[in-house]
C-alpha cells in the first residue's frame, strides 16, 4: 500500500497507519525530500478506505528538530526558488482521517508546527518544544499564526511566537498545545491505543464529517456551524450506519460500518 521512503518509516495494522519521521542522524529534521515524502504518505493513507486513523511520530529520541540546519548561516538567508512558508504541501488538517501526533521527543520550530497541524497531540514530558524562529531572524511558519491563536488564544499564542522560548511537555499541555503529557516511551503506545479505538468503534463517515467541521469552524459563524451540523446529520441519518450504531449498541456487539471515511456533505474527488 505504501512505498519505501528515504525519510519515513510506515506501517499499517488494524486500520491504523503509523508514519515515522526517520532521519535519526539529524534528529528527524525536515530535509532530503521529507516534505514531499510526507505529503505522499499522508495522501495515500487518506485515500485508502481501510485506514481509519493515522499516527505521526519520530524515530527516538526526537520527534522533529525542525528545519535541517545543514546549510549553516544560509539556512534561512537563502530561501531558494518557489519558497513558501506553508511548511508542508499536505497539512494534516486537510485529511479526512484523524491524525494523532505522538510527539515522543524534541519538537522545535517546524517540528512543533507540524504537530500543531494534527488533530490530537500527546507530548513527552521531558522533551523540549518551541517555535523558536524569532530567535533565528525569521518567524513561525506552517500556518502557526493561524492555528495557534485558535487553539490557545491570542495572548498565549503571542507568548509562544514572540518569545521563541523553549518549554517541556508539562508546559506544552498547560499552554493548551496538547491533551496528554506522558513519559517518552508511553507516548506512541498511547497514541496507537486511541487510534485503534477510533478504527474499531467509530463510524467512518461521522468521524470524517466531524473532523472537517471542527477545522472549518474556525472560519464560520455560530449560525453557519449549526447549519452545517444539520446538513451533516441529514446525510448521515440517510445512511445505514445511523441504524447500525444503535443495532450494535442494543445487541452488545462491535458495529459493522459500511460507510466510507469521507465527509458525506463534500463532493467526491
Amino acid at each position: 500500500m505504501l512505498p519505501e521512503y528515504r525519510t519515513l518509516l510506515t506501517g499499517v495494522h488494524a486500520g491504523v497507519a503509523t508514519v515515522t519521521l526517520n532521519r535519526p542522524g539529524q534528529r528527524n529534521a525536515v530535509g532530503d525530500g521529507m516534505r514531499e515524502e510526507l505529503a505522499d504518505a499522508l495522501t495515500r493513507c487518506d485515500a485508502a478506505d481501510e485506514i481509519r486513523a493515522i499516527v505521526l511520530t519520530g524515530t527516538p529520541p526526537a520527534f522533529c528538530a525542525g528545519a535541517d540546519l545543514g546549510a549553516g548561516a544560509q539556512t534561512f538567508a537563502a530561501p531558494g526558488e518557489g519558497f513558501s512558508a506553508a511548511g508542508f504541501p499536505v497539512p494534516a488538517w486537510a485529511l479526512a482521517k484523524p491524525v494523532i501526533a505522538a510527539v515522543n521527543g524534541h519538537a522545535i520550530g517546524l517540528g512543533l508546527t507540524l504537530a500543531l497541524q494534527c488533530d490530537i497531540r500527546f507530548f513527552a514530558a521531558d522533551a523540549k518544544y518551541g517555535i523558536v524562529q524569532v530567535r533565528r531572524g525569521v518567524v513561525g511558519d506552517a500556518y502557526s499564526h493561524w492555528v495557534l491563536p485558535r487553539l490557545v488564544g491570542i495572548a498565549t499564542a503571542a507568548e509562544i511566537l514572540l518569545t521563541g522560548a523553549m518549554f517541556d511537555g508539562h508546559r506544552a499541555v498547560a499552554l493548551g498545545l496538547g491533551s496528554r503529557v506522558l513519559p517518552a516511551v508511553e507516548v506512541l503506545p498511547a497514541a496507537l491505543t486511541i487510534a485503534r479505538d477510533i478504527a474499531e468503534n467509530t463510524a467512518p463517515m461521522s468521524v470524517a464529517a466531524s473532523k472537517r467541521l471542527l477545522w472549518d469552524s474556525f472560519d464560520l459563524t455560530r449560525e453557519q456551524v449549526g447549519a452545517r451540523e444539520t446538513e451533516i446529520h441529514l446525510k448521515l441519518m440517510a445512511h445505514d450506519d445511523a441504524a447500525e450504531g444503535m443495532r450494535a449498541q442494543l445487541e452488545r456487539r462491535a458495529p459493522r460500518w459500511t460507510g466510507r471515511p469521507v465527509d458525506p456533505t463534500r463532493p467526491a474527488g
